[in-house]
């Protein structure tokens, strides 16, 4: 039988009367001859309720147990979605990550996928068992104890059994009826996308776009597995929400696709250290043991060059979410004071935002940078950092103009105009 997995999002499976609803699409596809993986998340809010209990009770909690607590959410939800289905006369069984097996590494809290095994869901397909509604966002450890994913860890889970299973699709089910040219909230003119290629959607995950998590977009890029991003509170059509695919799948694309934002930036900069090789290394490497993830760097000319002082010295700058500055900052100081690095002051700004455009038709298009930085300049928006690939361009801006600079970006890439 053809193969179908389909993934329901917290939102969508907030109550019974939602599981219901998601049930029944489940149906229609089951009476359409599929077979079906169901993979759910938790109950919208109950995740954030349970990582509330475990820091309450353990504020330095042991991650095996935080997984333990924390994946029991999806398993609520897998039951009461086989159930339903049950009651429904369709052939169902829910199905924990450990049963199936799905195999993880160890890092617990943020596991990755080592394999899938597929015989014990394929023999039970065979017995003629339809729907398999599989816990989302967990697996086992090579130590045989539960694990996760980390958030938004269900969309990797849909996608991974879709490569395993050689699913026909990969249907993503949330509150959003499909990925638009930018945020609805920020730009009523947003329009939604019928088509998007997996890398313009893994530069737009990964940019602050919310609707896909980002190693969901690499899993499906790497085994060219197709994914459709739908809403699970409207009608709906096979054409419906939008495929996300191959770029050979798509027949024209536009300059620029999208405008991505992260509102959470911060901007770090090491003023006046050493210009001589190794220092990014030192500077990173310790940035990295520290777990901050850093995104923009511009190396400077210091101060000190351009006062005509003698050279030797630069000035580094960087971008890194706004919530990990105080452990940044730590961790350059306690290098500094062990010797490891030198420098005369840490300067942070937490006052900024990313905005990034990002589109495949920019490989074979001039002017797109000069457009962008023509725009901003027209709003008086001034750009702190540049970054570039080959399909995005990056800018880092004050904070309180970014919804600005989404909108002007916006109307004048003209995406709210189909190809």
């Amino acid at each position: 039988m053809p193969l179908l997995v389909m993934k329901f999002g917290g939102t969508s499976v907030a109550n019974l009367d939602r599981i219901r609803r998601a049930a029944k699409r489940v149906g229609v596809e089951v009476a359409k001859g599929y077979d079906v993986i169901v993979i759910v998340s938790a109950m919208s809010g109950k995740t954030n309720e349970l990582v509330g209990w475990v820091g309450e009770t353990s504020p330095l909690y042991d991650a095996r147990e935080y997984d333990a607590v924390v994946s029991s959410g999806e398993n609520v939800t897998a039951g009461l979605m086989a159930l339903t289905l049950q009651e429904m006369d369709i052939p169902a069984r829910s199905w924990q990550g450990w049963q199936v097996p799905l195999k993880t590494d160890s890092a617990h809290s943020q596991a990755r996928i080592e394999e899938i095994g597929t015989e014990r869901i394929n023999t039970k397909f065979a017995e003629g068992m339809k729907v398999a509604v599989v816990a989302g966002f967990q697996g086992i450890s090579p130590e045989g104890r539960i694990t996760t994913l980390g958030r938004g860890g269900s969309d990797t889970t849909a996608v991974a059994f879709a490569a395993a299973f050689e699913a026909e699709r990969c249907d993503i089910y949330t509150d959003v009826d499909g990925v638009y040219t930018t945020d609805p909230r920020i730009c009523d003119k947003a329009r939604k996308l019928d088509k998007i290629s997996f890398e313009e959607m893994l530069e737009l995950a990964s940019l602050g776009a919310k609707v896909l998590q980002t190693r969901s977009v690499e899993l499906a890029m790497r085994y060219k597995v197709k994914l459709r991003v739908l809403s699970s509170f409207e009608e709906q059509s096979d054409e419906a929400g939008t495929l996300v695919c191959d770029e050979e799948d798509i027949m024209e694309s536009k300059v620029v696709a999208g405008v991505a934002y992260s509102r959470d930036e911060a901007k770090m900069t090491l003023v006046t250290i050493a210009d001589r090789p190794g220092i990014a290394s030192a500077i990173f490497g310790t940035l990295a043991d520290a777990g901050v993830n850093v995104d923009m760097i511009v190396q400077n000319v210091s101060e000190l060059n351009y006062k005509g002082h003698e050279g030797g010295v630069t000035d580094m700058t960087f971008s890194c979410p706004v919530d990990q500055v105080k452990r940044a900052e730590k961790a350059l100081q306690d290098a500094q004071a062990a010797g490891k690095l030198d420098f005369d002051k840490l300067e942070s700004e937490t006052n900024v935002a990313k905005v990034s455009v990002v589109g495949i038709g920019m490989r074979s298009a001039a002017g797109v940078a000069a457009k962008m930085f023509k725009i901003l300049s027209d709003e008086n928006i001034n750009i702190q950092v540049i970054t570039t690939s080959e399909i995005k361009i990056s800018v880092l801006i004050e904070r309180k103009y970014m919804e600005l600079a989404v909108q002007a970006l916006h109307d004048a890439f003209e995406l709210d105009k189909a190809e």
